[in-house]
């Protein structure tokens, strides 16, 4: 079948990797059961970077499934694809740390190409957009270019909430979010991430956070090959707080200042109030007075509270933390190596 298993977690590949000459891309792609739409997913990148005369590598990372690939991967021929690797972790520990572990395993084993692509193993994220992707990358000499969703396939309640989120992530943050992991990167950009430990919680907002250069391209989202989507509504909230999270120091600062910016109007607007009732024949209402002071106290609260929780994320900065690059080895289990058969 052509499959070396290898158990020894992330041991670096460079004496291998030296001998090769670099592929134009390295694919992760994070996956929790999804075997049978990888094994389609694959044949149509082959077609795709053979099209645009490319060639690529793929690491495919098992987010601790509990179905078996089934071995079609060795049995299929790839003209373009000249290696595959799949790495086992030890459980299931989210799509985005899968993702993580995929970036640190390129790095720790020798990326071998000029960009890796991140994309999804559902066939939602289209193979033919990846030439698309790199063209876009070089053409415009950014670090990272997401595919930015022109279309989106979900159902109505869904797209609701994932509004709902990009409209409270632009509130907190002051950044608009239309893209998700679908993406490529340019190689010297990779070290940068997997040391990064805002790359275990969230990828796209480890990248905006790692002040890399990055842009995006309009594409549309393509249908998913077989089976449902493991992304409920819960693990879209979870999804969409882990990506806030990243920037909690930003989300203080934020809130600090939009919130002292009340307190200074609420008491310009006391003492007019005052002023008015005192010194000229207006008449304004206890009410009025009671609204403005009461707004004004539970702004300080507001004040309050937000430099404690600001100096609380600052805190942990002294905190050791999880560095992707230097801990993520110890979820691994094994990685399998995959000869395509006819090689």
């Amino acid at each position: 079948m052509g499959l070396v298993s290898v158990n020894d977690g992330m041991t670096s590949d460079n004496s291998i990797r030296s001998c090769l000459p670099d592929d134009d891309v390295a694919i992760v792609i994070p996956v929790f059961n999804d075997w049978e739409p990888v094994v389609r997913l694959l044949a149509e990148i082959d077609s795709s970077l053979g099209a645009a005369k490319l060639t690529g590598r793929v690491v495919v990372v098992d987010d601790g499934s509990d179905i078996l690939e089934s071995g079609q991967l060795g049995k299929r021929k790839f003209a373009n694809l000249h290696g595959i690797e799949i790495i086992h972790l030890i459980s299931n520990h989210g799509h985005q740390r899968a993702i993580a572990v995929g970036i640190v395993h390129l790095v720790r084993s020798g990326i071998g190409a000029k960009a890796v692509v991140v994309m999804d193993g559902d066939g939602e994220d289209r193979p033919d957009h990846i030439p698309r992707l790199l063209e876009e990358l070089y053409r415009t000499n950014r670090s990272v270019m997401f595919a930015r969703r022109t279309q989106r396939c979900e159902g109505p309640l869904f797209r609701l909430m994932y509004n709902v989120y990009r409209f409270v992530y632009w509130l907190l943050l002051g950044i608009s979010v239309r893209w998700g992991n679908y993406s490529v990167v340019r190689a010297s950009a990779l070290p940068v991430l997997a040391t990064s430990p805002d790359l275990w919680n969230h990828y796209a907002a480890c990248v905006v956070r790692s002040r890399l250069r990055f842009g995006s391209i309009g594409l549309p989202r393509g249908i998913r090959y077989a089976g449902q989507s493991h992304m409920n509504y819960t693990s879209l909230v979870i999804h969409g707080l882990s990506s806030i999270a990243a920037s909690s120091e930003v989300l203080g600062a934020r809130l600090l200042m939009t919130l002292s910016g009340l307190l200074a109007f609420f008491s310009v607007a006391i003492v007019a109030e005052w002023i008015a009732r005192l010194w000229t024949p207006f008449v304004i209402p206890n009410i009025a007075i009671a609204v403005s002071v009461t707004l004004a106290g539970l702004t300080v609260q507001g004040i309050a509270f937000t430099v404690l929780f600001t100096l609380i994320v600052l805190s942990r900065r002294t905190q050791t933390k999880i560095i992707p690059l230097r801990d993520a080895q110890a979820y691994v289990a094994s990685v399998e190596r995959i000869v395509p058969a006819g090689r």
